[in-house]
């Protein structure tokens, strides 16, 4: 299993797995889960995940090939149905993209890891105990300040 810390290094655009690095590695596949708060037709929501894969194949990390990217796309009437799928897949990390994402993932899980992405003040809704140490099975790459 792949250490949390590793994989939120990895959301996080840091470029610690420098492609040599990454050639030892086991030929594993890794999984990543994204729940978008958008609809699948979405242009933004397009956009975004077009992003997020080009930023993991530019880090050695290609979809099919070491790295398997399973996406749902939810409303607000089936994201807890597709936070329930996500929590129940194995060796997963899911990446929560919007704060309405949130909440029905850690209902659902407290052990599959979570990378908030564009959440809006996370500890001020609870799902993080500070920014510089969240706790529990949810962290951050990027939040969106209120203040």
């Amino acid at each position: 299993m792949m250490k949390r810390r590793e994989f939120i290094t990895l959301l996080g655009g840091a470029s610690a797995w420098p492609l040599a690095t990454h050639a030892q590695q086991s030929e594993r596949m890794r999984r990543i889960g994204v729940l978008m708060n958008l609809a699948a037709n979405d242009p933004e929501g397009q956009a975004r995940l077009a992003a997020f894969t080009l930023a993991l194949k530019q880090l050695g990390w290609i979809d099919g090939h070491n790295l398997r990217i399973d996406t749902r796309w939810a409303t607000a009437d089936d994201i807890g149905k597709h936070a329930a799928e996500m929590a129940a897949l194995a060796d997963i990390l899911v990446a929560a993209n919007g704060t309405a994402t949130v909440a029905p993932l850690l209902q659902a899980t407290r052990t599959v890891p979570i990378v908030l992405v564009n959440v809006i003040d996370p500890v001020g809704a609870g799902f993080i105990a500070s920014l510089a140490q969240p706790g529990g099975n949810a962290t951050g790459s990027r939040f969106t300040n209120t203040a």
